[in-house]
């Protein structure tokens, strides 16, 4: 039909195409403004120099370029230097801005559809002849029925191999063989399926060559053909790799036959009829008719295709959603929630999806299907290999190492540090796979330019900043464990070679081992702060004015922490020994390096700070001494009283559990006292230290016996008792004994 006869009719449905196009674009225009800028191919050039051309060849169309070019011309632009003179914008809010991008976006929207209008307007028109169309027709059905013949020829041939590769696979599930046969399995089939598929192009291409009537309109419609056929035929070969229809042993997830089947049937047809529609339909409708009949085509086709796929969708919601809780119930933790969050909104997702589809479709009719079928195909890879590789962290967070015994022995706490470390590193690197697979995701999809991203300068540092705050931690975890692993391994070195260290080695280590720890960490987070762009020069000066000012108001303080110090390098004491401080009396559980606390013999924990210690007892150095006192009534013998005290400790001398106690030979110092009715005897014994009170219990029973075997006895306290017989004032002492 020519441009010029145009019917009432026809006008009155393009401009409803217009009107309808340009209210849905713009009320849905932020969900894909980005996606729409996606950029043109090699087809699309082609296109467009075919539109260019025909254009050129129409009397009219060319008029109005020519007439448009010369109104482009008169138009003023501004010159550079007055860009460059412009005053500098100010800055607004952030509600301004997004009224400036919101404003931006719509008139962006508004100019493509004022495109499309233009070039449906100035598309040339063509009056169909039948003669043409049916000779093109044949030729094009023919191509059609050779290929599909030979592509499922191909894939009837191969069946038993699909069988073989399932067979293998299935013994991998049934754990009779190899973990890696499934995976390996699944993607021998998918690679099979392209095999297939490129050799089927190939020979179409070699028939196209042939059997196009030596006509370029027909050898291109079979070319608009085999390109949609690759495309459709790539989307259907990831649909059977996933859904796996005829062979359920190589179905990746946990699908039962009838779910794959109805999925994969329902997908594959609405993916065939969008791609061949789109891809060729339309395209044959634009060449042999004109651009308006293509447009109406295309609305009512993609109109009718996306109301089918949501209808399909909402139909199967809550089915969908039970099957990604019953997933979830059968997947780990992390998979959980990602997935019951997934089944509450993938029917948004999905409806999303097709509505997107079907707006981008309006602008480019083949195009926006390859970019929609590409964005799905990466996105696919991209989550199946973020899956994968979540997949193995979460089994690995799971895992415990075992350490062998000797090396258990010898850095006790090693495994534990390792078994705390490694799940959490693993954890962050799971984290950083999320969002990996995020912005991939947002990549494919034309929202976030990845790539380009990388070369920005916020990219670079983002990257190297994350890199590096990556290896600095890893290097004090990998430092701090080797040093307390040291630390630890000198500590229980008695459990190696016998050798323990001394006590007083023990508290400088454990000391030393808080002190390394304080100082890693604090020159970790502040060489990570530095490295996410903070300027740690004024914190460090902060905390500097701070530590002075603090060090004025807490002067008690760094006087407990000097005081310990000098404690420790004088040797004073160590955790572990009996100790008198401050008139508290009990063992050292514990030294930091402002105090000490000490448990009494009742159970009681003191907490002594360093600067309070004047005057320091000490039990466990050296040796210990038992100064034993006796007294013996008066009217006892000296020399024999000490004869009877020699026996007692020669027979504690040869005691066989108290004679590893005894240091030297005991010293008999005699008689050291003098009192009214007793006299007192005096023995020292040198002992080991903290033995002395053992010593003491055995000593002073082996004396009583002894005493008792020679008939001696101890004072008795005598009281004299004065009685007046004639009652006036006379007395006689009586001696009273009690």
């Amino acid at each position: 039909m020519p441009h010029n006869d145009r019917t009432p009719l026809a006008h009155r449905i393009q401009t409803n195409v217009y009107s309808i196009l340009l209210f849905i674009m713009l009320a849905l225009f932020s969900a894909f403004s980005h996606a729409a800028e996606q950029p043109a191919g090699a087809d699309q050039q082609k296109a467009s120099y075919t539109a260019l051309a025909d254009i050129l060849q129409d009397d009219k169309a060319r008029a109005q370029l020519v007439a448009h070019l010369r109104e482009a011309a008169k138009s003023e632009t501004p010159a550079p230097a007055a860009e460059k003179n412009e005053p500098k914008p100010e800055q607004l809010s952030l509600i301004d801005e997004l009224v400036d991008t919101t404003q931006g976006t719509v008139a962006q929207f508004r100019q493509r559809v004022e495109k499309l209008k233009e070039t449906i307007d100035s598309g040339p028109q063509h009056s169909f002849r039948a003669d043409r169309f049916f000779a093109a027709l044949g030729y094009f059905l023919l191509t059609v029925a050779v290929t599909f013949a030979l592509f499922h020829l191909i894939r009837k041939l191969v069946g038993p191999l699909y069988v073989r590769l399932g067979r293998w696979g299935n013994n991998a599930r049934l754990k009779q063989a190899h973990w890696y046969q499934l995976p390996a399995s699944i993607l021998g089939a998918f690679v099979i399926d392209l095999v297939i598929l490129l050799l089927t192009v190939a020979a179409g291409n070699l028939f196209t060559q042939y059997m196009n009537g030596g006509s370029a309109l027909i050898a291109r419609q079979q070319a608009l053909f085999l390109s949609a056929f690759a495309v459709i035929e790539f989307f259907k070969a990831v649909l059977r790799l996933i859904f796996a229809p005829g062979f359920s042993y190589l179905r990746p997830f946990p699908l039962t036959d009838m779910t794959a089947r109805y999925w994969n049937t329902r997908l594959a047809w609405v993916s065939g009829l969008i791609g061949y529609a789109l891809m060729v339909g339309v395209p044959v409708v634009a060449t042999q008719i004109n651009y308006t009949t293509a447009a109406v085509v295309n609305f009512v086709v993609m109109l009718g295709l996306t109301v089918y796929a949501s209808w399909l969708i909402l139909h199967n919601r809550r089915t969908i959603h039970r099957e990604f809780n019953l997933l979830a119930e059968r997947s780990m933790a992390f998979f959980s929630v990602i997935l019951r969050a997934l089944g509450h909104v993938w029917h948004l997702l999905a409806v999303s999806y097709f509505v997107v589809l079907f707006f981008l479709s309006q602008f480019d009719f083949a195009g926006s299907l390859r970019f929609m079928m590409t964005a799905t195909v990466k996105s696919l890879v991209v989550i199946a290999l973020g899956a994968l590789i979540s997949g193995l962290l979460s089994r690995w967070i799971s895992r415990r190492i075992t350490l062998p015994d000797d090396v258990n022995r010898r850095y006790p706490l090693l495994q534990k540090r390792i078994n705390s470390y490694i799940p959490a590193g693993l954890k962050i690197i799971r984290v950083l796979v999320v969002l990996s697979v995020t912005l991939f995701l947002l990549d494919a999809w034309h929202i976030f330019n990845l790539n380009k991203w990388f070369m920005t300068e916020n990219g670079e540092k983002v990257i190297s900043g994350l890199g590096h705050i990556l290896f600095i931690l890893c290097f004090a975890i990998v430092g701090w464990t080797l040093l307390a692993s040291m630390i630890e391994h000198r500590l229980g070195q008695e459990l190696s070679n016998g050798a323990r260290p001394s006590a007083r080695e023990r508290t400088l280590l454990t000391l030393f081992r808080n002190v390394l720890a304080i100082v890693i960490c604090t020159i970790t987070v502040m060489i990570m702060l530095s490295q996410i762009g903070l300027n740690i020069a004024p914190l460090l000066a902060g905390a500097g004015a701070l530590g002075l000012a603090v060090s004025f108001g807490a002067q008690t303080l760094v006087k407990d922490v000097i005081t310990g110090i000098f404690i420790q390098f004088e040797n004073g004491m160590n955790t572990g020994e009996y100790v008198t401080v401050m008139g508290i009396t009990g063992t050292v559980e514990s030294m930091t390096i402002r105090s000490i606390g000490l448990r009494d013999i009742y159970g009681v924990f003191h907490i002594v700070p360093y600067s309070s210690i004047t005057t320091l007892s000490n039990y466990e150095r050296e040796f210990g001494v038992y100064r034993a006192s006796y007294n013996v009534s008066r009217d006892e013998d000296v020399d024999k009283a000490n004869d009877v005290l020699r026996q007692a400790v020669e027979e504690l001398q040869q005691d066989e559990k108290i004679k590893p106690l005894l240091l030297g030979e005991p010293t008999f110092q005699g008689v050291v006292g003098l009192g009214d009715q007793f006299f007192t005897i005096r023995v020292l014994v040198r002992t080991r230290a903290l033995e002395q009170w053992t010593v003491q219990y055995a000593l002073d029973r082996l004396v009583k016996i002894h005493f008792e075997k020679a008939g001696m006895v101890m004072p008795r306290q005598a009281v004299q008792i004065y009685k007046d017989e004639a009652g006036g004032g006379g007395t006689l002492p009586v001696r009273a004994e009690l």
